[in-house]
């Protein structure tokens, strides 16, 4: 086997820096755009103002640009819906601390197993009576089980999504964290919930987190910290999730052999090891905290890069031929999620009117 000499990795890492900077200007220009609109549109977010300008610029691609630009620039667009969508998912551990998890765990935990419990299991069986791609299904039933975008992000290099399958769950999940922005605040007032019960609620039903911040910032600024607190811990669902998918792409592969612990470890994708690194470090307190916000916005830039290459690279007619079905099913997950968060808080004990 032929190994190439350590000198030649500064040459290989510039050539290769090289071949990847032109598509990485490109979705860092996207991503630059889409945090305008998400500054101006805080619900909006940066995520899908992203995709959506990507995907637009990729009706583009190869009629209004000239030959050859599509070439150079596909390297890093690759690069960006890969690696950097995975740098983003490390970086999003500097959000968590040990303590926090611990402290709003106990009372969330049972929610929040319940409601994802439910929501997988409604994607499986429900996505499958309505004919739904298997992929597509998981990630919509992990971006409204888990935590949206983020969640999608995370999973979808595990299961192989498509750029299409991708955008089409983002764009599904996105649409109902706007209606659940104008909704859930009239459902907590209708049902006379307190503060903490909506937070709850809110961190629990509602996926993604400026979502969240907003309809509970519309309920009453006393539900934000605890529903903002809540939706993060309720991120760490991500790690057991993308392992069991890890195990399970790996059985398909191996035609149902039998898995190892010691296999099992090496399935785990480096990011998630990376998210849990970063999370661990930051419970010490040795982040500061404007150095962890620095860190916090360059992971929301991130994803909305990788997210902006996705966009780049969707297959279009493989979109259009999803039809109406995984949209339906992204409605019915999200009634459900809905529906058991709040079941779930009466039966525990933790419904405040």
């Amino acid at each position: 086997m032929l190994f190439s000499p350590p000198q030649t990795l500064p040459q290989r890492l510039t050539r290769r820096g090289v071949e990847v900077l032109p598509g990485v200007l490109v979705t860092a220009a996207i991503a630059l755009v889409a945090t305008g609109i998400g500054a101006l549109v805080p619900v909006l977010g940066s995520a899908v103002p992203a995709i959506v300008v990507g995907v637009l610029l990729s009706l583009l691609r190869g009629r209004a640009l000239p030959g050859g630009v599509d070439a150079r620039i596909r390297p890093g667009i690759a690069y960006s819906s890969k690696f950097l969508l995975q740098l983003a998912v490390v970086l999003l551990g500097v959000q968590l601390s040990i303590g926090s998890i611990l402290q709003v765990g106990l009372e969330s935990l049972p929610i929040m197993l319940t409601t994802l419990g439910v929501c997988l299991l409604g994607a499986w069986w429900i996505g499958r009576a309505m004919r739904v791609e298997s992929r597509l299904r998981t990630l919509i039933g992990v971006g409204t089980g888990i935590c949206g975008a983020s969640a999608i992000a995370a999973v979808s290099p595990v299961i192989g999504a498509a750029s299409a399958e991708i955008a089409y769950a983002v764009s599904t999940i996105f649409l109902f964290n706007i209606l659940a922005v104008i909704l859930f605040p009239l459902l907590g007032h209708a049902l006379n919930l307190d503060p903490h019960t909506f937070g709850l609620l809110a961190g629990t039903a509602i996926n993604d987190t400026s979502s969240v911040v907003a309809a509970a910032s519309v309920f009453s600024t006393a539900a934000l910290g605890f529903a903002v607190v809540v939706k993060l811990v309720r991120t760490l669902m991500i790690i057991p999730i993308s392992i069991g998918l890890s195990v399970m792409e790996a059985r398909k592969d191996a035609g149902g052999a039998r898995l190892t612990a010691r296999r099992i470890v090496t399935l785990v994708p480096w990011f998630l090891i990376g998210f849990v690194v970063v999370a661990v470090v930051n419970s010490t307190g040795v982040i500061p905290a404007g150095p962890r916000d620095v860190l916090v916005q360059a992971s929301v830039f991130l994803i909305a890069m990788a997210l902006a290459g996705i966009g780049l690279s969707t297959d279009i007619p493989a979109l259009r031929s999803a039809g109406w079905r995984p949209l339906a099913l992204g409605a019915i997950l999200w009634v459900l999620v809905t529906l058991t968060s709040l079941a779930t808080i009466a039966v525990t004990g933790s419904l405040g009117w």
